[in-house]
């Protein structure tokens, strides 16, 4: 296997990491370790549109540059908007394509980032070991050998390694302006009044991820009871009706709690949870904002490993049903009995005791 230790010319660095939100946020660890150990470095990064939030106005990147895949993919066959995004996807090429490196990273090891890989101008091309869909054949060197029963965070940390990088010295937070602070500096002062602030995400993409809405209600209704606290609920746009019905199944009184699902940027959200006193969520994005932005989590694992795809760091707790069965990593499931096991008790037990540690 190569060694890349000792490595001490790395001035320019494309770092691939495409999407989900939840990947994006547990690349800026690695990052920072860069940063941090090539301080003269420019560093470059690769994202697609949804994810790209995560990393705009980052102090460590001098250039993001913007894939939008997902979106040209559903347009294409649009003929009024086919020169339109012909043109974007020239643009973008010409982006990839404006500086040569000394080293592009593969962070995310699918085909569609050793594409971008191989269309980059790089001297060394480097990713790790477990790469899918042939990502590892657009590679100039061996892969990193990583351990997949890690944390993703660790697994790209391991990279950052071998790139000579001390590892130690780094929080991983997204970057939040002045301007991102207004909406939840308001909810801190007019909604809060002083109390402990609850957030609750109750929704995920995978239907196997997902806790019964009736147990959303009525776990906020046991919490606003036993916990003098306030309680926001947080999620998509498209996740607002659904959690307007939770919220109405709770009754409790609308200065008690409150509905931001599709109301907040991903910048707000980030802050909003730094000043949240726990999240209680499922298996998705927001858990790893949270963690990122040093709120602690109550996590509610069914079909997913929490060693691989947890909430990273201390104080967080992971609530499972210890089923033989899980995790199974499926994404369509007959009986989610991982999920429906996990009690409306232990969940509130868990989250009260990190609000009164």
């Amino acid at each position: 296997m190569t060694d890349y230790k000792g490595i001490t010319d790395l001035k320019n660095i494309l770092i691939i990491k495409l999407s989900s939100i939840g990947d994006v946020v547990h690349a800026l660890p690695f990052l920072e370790a860069l940063k941090n150990s090539y301080p003269d470095s420019r560093i470059d990064w690769l994202v697609e549109e949804e994810a790209s939030q995560v990393i705009s106005g980052h102090p460590a990147i001098n250039r993001v540059i913007i894939s939008g895949r997902k979106r040209w993919q559903k347009e294409i066959l649009d003929l009024s908007k086919f020169l339109k995004i012909s043109s974007e996807a020239i643009r973008f090429y010409k982006n990839l394509r404006f500086s040569s490196y000394d080293i592009v990273v593969d962070l995310q090891g699918l085909f569609r980032s050793g594409f971008l890989t191989a269309l980059s101008r790089g001297k060394r091309k480097i990713g790790m070991s477990g790469a899918r869909e042939g990502a590892s054949f657009f590679l100039k060197e061996p892969p990193v050998a990583v351990d997949y029963d890690q944390h993703a965070i660790d697994r790209y940390l391991k990279i950052a390694e071998q790139l000579g990088c001390n590892t130690g010295a780094r929080k991983g937070e997204i970057p939040v302006s002045e301007q991102d602070k207004k909406l939840a500096d308001g909810i801190f002062i007019s909604f809060s009044e002083g109390k402990p602030l609850i957030a609750v995400n109750p929704m995920a993409k995978w239907k196997t991820k997902l806790w019964e809405s009736d147990k959303f209600s009525k776990l906020a209704e046991k919490l606003h009871k036993e916990i003098d606290c306030r309680i926001i609920f947080t999620g998509s746009v498209q996740d607002r009706p659904v959690i307007e019905e939770i919220i109405k199944q709770t009754g409790i009184k609308e200065d008690k709690i409150i509905n931001l699902a599709g109301r907040t940027g991903l910048k707000e959200l980030a802050y909003l949870y730094s000043g949240c006193s726990v999240l209680i969520c499922t298996d998705t994005g927001p858990m790893h904002i949270a963690a990122a932005m040093g709120c602690r989590v109550v996590a509610l694992f069914g079909p997913t490993a929490p060693l691989r795809t947890g909430p990273y760091g201390n104080g967080h707790i992971i609530i499972r049903s210890g089923i033989d069965c899980s995790p199974c990593f499926k994404k369509e499931c007959r009986d989610v009995k991982c999920m429906e096991d996990i009690t409306v008790n232990a969940v509130c037990d868990a989250a009260r005791s990190i609000i009164l540690s």
